[in-house]
């Protein structure tokens, strides 16, 4: 079946600081124009992501190199990508056009200067996870965790969030931060996380993370990484699938969706490989559910609970 696909997570613009190359086949890209195309990709998630180890000076150098990369390789018109810089612009695509969303993984690069949230909100950014998996000025994140929570500098991040009707993202917090978001955010998303009960890795959600996220109404996308969907073997679609059941059993139906990770993964799914394969977890899909709870998991639940 064909359907419009949403994905809210891939790592192309941190992949370009390693080399640049042409966004519409390259092979190094796993999200290339050519590869969402033929997945029916309709919105693409794209990641300001910093590496953590990068000399400090460097960081912020780097997210804007990112945005230059974005802005010339992605979002190009004889590309007919369009940059989603509000979350109404999804509305106005044309069929032969894909959304491209500004995300940030991880606030390192702000330094704690708030004002620089402004300046990449005028960029376009619409969802922003405050860490990736190290603490920062911002919050502890899932492999760093120092007994913060979310900081007062993490705190003024969500409230322009919720001024602003942008995302706060969870997947990559400590579960004391992942509390303080879900308590002090109007909008949070996880943007690429599994079910901790099928898979123990730490950047999973527990039941309790998931049955919490389900009262706050709050999308959760499944990601494709392998090593968050089985322990010590290949993952299958099927093995995705077991993910998105066990969502659904705690409530999460009408919130699941896609969050690939592509481009930020070394292992890959069986048959899920990039961003030309999405119809393969569709298809396998569509022998579990109905083609309404497929399109919602592909598209549809995502955009009934876009921020209003």
């Amino acid at each position: 079946m064909k359907v419009p696909i949403i994905d809210l997570h891939c790592d192309v613009l941190y992949k370009y600081e390693n080399q640049e190359v042409d966004f519409v086949n390259a092979t190094q890209l796993d999200v290339n124009l050519q590869n969402l195309r033929q997945g029916n990709v309709k919105v693409q998630a794209f990641a300001i992501f910093i590496q953590p180890t990068i000399p400090k000076a460097e960081k912020i150098k780097s997210a804007l190199r990112q945005l230059y990369y974005f802005k010339t390789h992605v979002v190009r018109p004889e590309n007919k990508v369009v940059h989603i810089k509000n979350w109404s612009d999804i509305e106005r695509l044309q069929d032969d056009e894909i959304g491209a969303v500004l995300t940030i993984e991880g606030v390192d690069f702000l330094e704690g200067d708030i004002k620089m949230w402004h300046l990449f909100r005028e960029f376009g950014v619409l969802s922003i996870g405050l860490t990736w998996n190290n603490a920062n000025e911002a919050a502890d994140g899932v492999e760093e965790d120092l007994g913060r929570g979310v900081t007062a500098f993490g705190q003024e991040i969500i409230q322009l969030n919720n001024a602003h009707k942008v995302f706060t993202d969870v997947s990559h917090l400590s579960e004391q931060s992942f509390w303080d978001v879900l308590e002090l955010a109007d909008y949070v998303i996880a943007s690429h996380s599994n079910a901790k009960a099928l898979c123990s890795h730490r950047r999973n959600l527990n039941d309790e993370q998931i049955k919490a996220m389900v009262a706050k109404k709050a999308p959760i996308h499944i990601v494709y990484c392998p090593m968050f969907i089985v322990e010590k073997r290949e993952a299958t679609i099927a093995d995705l699938i077991k993910h998105i059941d066990h969502i659904c059993a705690l409530g999460g139906k009408n919130l699941i969706g896609f969050g690939s990770d592509f481009d930020g993964i070394n292992e890959k799914v069986k048959h899920l490989a990039n961003a030309s394969q999405h119809f393969n977890l569709v298809n396998e899909l569509m022998k579990y559910y109905s083609e309404d709870e497929v399109r919602g998991f592909a598209y549809q639940n995502f955009l009934n609970h876009l921020p209003k």
